[in-house]
């Protein structure tokens, strides 16, 4: 490829061209990758909803058969309003708890660094690493969540977690919270480090107290960053998988069931492809249209 179709002589420094060129070829792998694995198999989900499909055997043409069998399925429905039950409780304990903690560490208070990486660490863990940890928190036995609460006098509140239908989305929805608020801490650490402190000495001067700095200088100034938060927890509570898989694999009796999971089993474990496309599909027009919906009303708001 020859630098100048891009006309990159007229602008660049022969020395920045072997740059920028060395750069695009240590992109292709990572677009090739995205391509490969998030782009194509949108359209292929699209074309294998169309069909009943074991993933072995030939395609059977059965039109828009999947689609409304879907919309009939009362497990969907089930996973779907699970689904929507974490996008809530996601909005209302992820992100005002990570605002929280990205003001504590954005304090620099003696020691901020070692808080950081502690409040961090969860994220940096595995799904699977998380779902088996608080598998063992959760355990009816010998759990450490049931010892706790018999050690400060509540023993009447002992369960077990992830075996009653009523408790098991909570508890799931619990180490999702658990995991993913570390992120958003960091998000919005960034942004409240971005904020002049000019802005706040002025603000000192004319007699603002503390949370009327935080409400009339913080908030406002932070809010696209808690509009990207919230879109991102809204998608990454539509698409939730690993730790739900992990902890309950949807049950007990599809109690704690996500339309990935749901979707996940249709198509690996029942080898209903043709189905599971359709429920995936399902779950990216619901995701595309939060998200789109979210941004529209943001930017016509601004």
């Amino acid at each position: 490829m020859d630098s100048n179709d891009f006309g990159l002589t007229e602008f660049f420094s022969e020395k920045t061209q072997k740059k920028l060129r060395f750069v695009l070829l240590g992109l292709i792998p990572a677009y090739i990758f995205y391509l490969l694995y998030l782009i194509v198999p949108i359209p292929l989900s699209f074309y294998y909803s169309l069909f009943s499909w074991s993933g072995i055997k030939d395609l059977v043409f059965v039109g828009l058969e999947n689609w409304q069998l879907v919309l009939q399925d009362e497990i969907f429905w089930k996973a779907l309003s699970n689904n929507f039950l974490l996008v809530i409780l996601s909005l209302l304990i992820q992100i005002p708890i990570g605002l929280l903690l990205g003001v504590f560490i954005s304090k620099k208070i003696k020691g901020y660094k070692i808080f950081r990486v502690v409040f961090f660490l969860p994220y940096i863990m595995s799904a699977v690493a998380v779902g088996i940890l608080f598998s063992y928190i959760y355990d009816p036995n010998f759990g450490l969540l049931n010892n706790l609460l018999q050690m400060i006098g509540l023993g009447s509140l002992q369960s077990a977690w992830l075996g009653n239908r009523s408790l098991a989305i909570f508890s799931v929805i619990g180490a999702i919270s658990w995991r993913f608020t570390p992120f958003y801490m960091i998000l919005f650490s960034a942004a409240l480090v971005s904020i002049p402190q000019s802005i706040y000495e002025a603000a000192r001067i004319d007699g603002a107290r503390g949370w009327q700095r935080f409400f009339s200088i913080t908030l406002p100034m932070i809010k696209p960053t808690i509009v990207n938060a919230c879109i991102l927890s809204l998608t990454g509570s539509l698409k939730a998988f690993g730790l739900a898989f992990t902890m309950t694999g949807g049950g007990p009796n599809h109690a704690s069931e996500l339309m990935a999971t749901y979707m996940y089993k249709t198509a690996f474990t029942d080898m209903e492809m043709g189905y599971g496309s359709t429920i995936g599909i399902y779950l990216f027009l619901i995701a595309f249209s939060i998200s789109m919906t979210v941004l529209f009303f943001s930017k016509r708001k601004k």
